[in-house]
């Protein structure tokens, strides 16, 4: 079974997303976008750049693999694993982090509000130096 057009479009645009191209964030989202993750909420394609931009500005790599896609109507969800490399993070090795994007969809096939889901601490502050150690003893004392 195929996915629908719009979230085939949003995954390929994603694994396809670096610094040189997210002055190309048109092609999947509208003007009014309003983007949302553990760590931001962002209005607007133009604020939504600036974030990608700077995002990506020191990322060596970057890829994601979709899993489940699903949409019904204008609303999607797509769970991924997203994996990437950053010279400051986990000493420049790949990290990865599972995760998932809710998606509504406007009536031109771009996204007109994107939620994701993931866990900032594996993602981020488990790979800094002094943070990470404490992140990691305080999840071996709950876990």
């Amino acid at each position: 079974m195929s996915n629908p057009p719009a979230v085939e479009n949003f995954c390929a645009f994603f694994n396809k997303l670096d610094k040189t191209c997210t002055e190309k964030l048109y092609e999947v989202y509208t003007e009014e976008v309003v983007f949302n993750d553990p760590l931001h909420h962002i209005e607007g394609r133009k604020a939504l750049e600036r974030y990608f931009a700077a995002m990506y500005e020191n990322v060596e790599r970057c890829c994601f693999t979709y899993h489940t896609q699903q949409q019904q109507g204008n609303q999607a969800f797509v769970t991924w694993t997203m994996e990437f490399v950053h010279p400051r993070l986990a000493h420049g090795k790949p990290v990865s982090v599972e995760g998932c994007s809710a998606l509504t969809f406007a009536e031109d096939g771009r996204v007109s509000q994107h939620r994701d889901y993931f866990d900032a601490g594996a993602m981020l502050y488990e790979h800094l130096p002094v943070m990470g150690r404490v992140i990691r003893w305080l999840k071996q004392r709950l876990g």
